[in-house]
């Protein structure tokens, strides 16, 4: 990406954010406001209580819409009168093993509604949330999943490059492996996150997996969609976000030292995901999203744990 001028300052820009209902989403949520952005939130949950927990008051500012990703027309229209959309809707790994068509319909399907959507309301900025998942557990070099999850997050990155090709629409996709941190209490990689509240209300855990892999706090997320969403530029770009890379035991024993009292161990296999994921080119584009280390992180989602109890 080239360097352009920043446009910090927007005033009466607004973004759609479908799957703002979830954690990962509430922090970008949290991270767009900051940049100037009126949010209209896009979800086929009801339930925005994880939100309300992380954006506080500023929740009552946003449009909450209920939707489904799948279902091209509510897209559309939720899109209408947006600047910007950033697509974060998805399921998790084992729920597209467990049916691959559904999560075809949310994963790819979703994406091309996106991109339609886009199209038809000639919005010319797209970003995305991909995965490290699209490599798989050999190198992290070349892309080759060895889930459906990762191919049809590959199959993603695959729709953003034809629709600046066919279409103009610029897009920034991002790659995390393990995002932890305040909130992040569902699915096998949330397991740090559990591990930290746990630790946070004197109690023991097990991360269920051992082995290198990436930490990336939630925070550092949701800053580098922060900074593309201010960030004008052109081409089909994805980016690999990267944090601290340690083992899972070593992560484990990071939160026992933070905690004390307590027995945080790490035992199962490793993910299917390799790490060494190169982050030179966010880091270029994007300097000033922050590089939060694993013992920092860690302090900061326990401190978030003690706080709520």
């Amino acid at each position: 990406m080239a360097p352009l001028e920043n446009i910090r300052g927007l005033a009466d820009m607004k973004a759609l954010v479908p799957g703002g209902r979830g954690v990962i989403g509430a922090w970008i949520i949290a991270a767009l406001m900051e940049k100037g952005y009126d949010i209209r939130a896009f979800d086929i949950r009801s339930d925005d209580a994880m939100a309300r927990r992380i954006l506080g008051p500023r929740a009552e500012t946003v449009e909450w819409r209920n939707g489904n990703i799948a279902d091209g027309l509510a897209v559309s229209q939720a899109a209408e009168g947006c600047d910007l959309l950033v697509h974060l809707s998805a399921i998790l790994t084992p729920d597209c093993q467990a049916d691959p068509i559904r999560g075809a319909h949310i994963l790819v399907d979703g994406t091309l509604n996106i991109f339609e959507a886009a199209r038809s309301h000639e919005i010319s900025r797209v970003l995305y949330m991909s995965s490290a998942g699209v490599f798989g557990p050999e190198q992290a070099l070349t892309p080759e999943p060895t889930t459906l999850y990762g191919a049809f997050k590959l199959a993603g990155e695959g729709a953003a490059r034809a629709y600046w090709a066919d279409h103009g629409i610029a897009s920034a996709g991002f790659r995390p492996l393990i995002v932890y941190g305040p909130g992040r209490e569902t699915g096998m990689t949330a397991a740090p996150s559990l591990a930290c509240r746990a630790a946070a209300h004197g109690e023991d855990a097990v991360i269920p997996f051992s082995g290198e892999t990436d930490f990336v706090y939630v925070t550092d997320v949701a800053s580098a969609f922060a900074e593309a969403a201010v960030a004008p530029f052109e081409g089909a770009h994805v980016y690999n976000i990267t944090g601290e890379s340690a083992t899972a035991e070593a992560f484990a024993l990071a939160v026992e030292n933070a905690a004390q009292g307590v027995i945080v161990a790490a035992a199962g296999p490793r993910l299917p995901v390799a790490s060494g994921m190169d982050g030179t080119s966010l880091r270029r584009d994007f300097p000033t999203v922050p590089l939060t280390t694993v013992a920092d992180g860690i302090a900061r989602t326990i401190a978030f744990y003690r706080e709520e109890k």
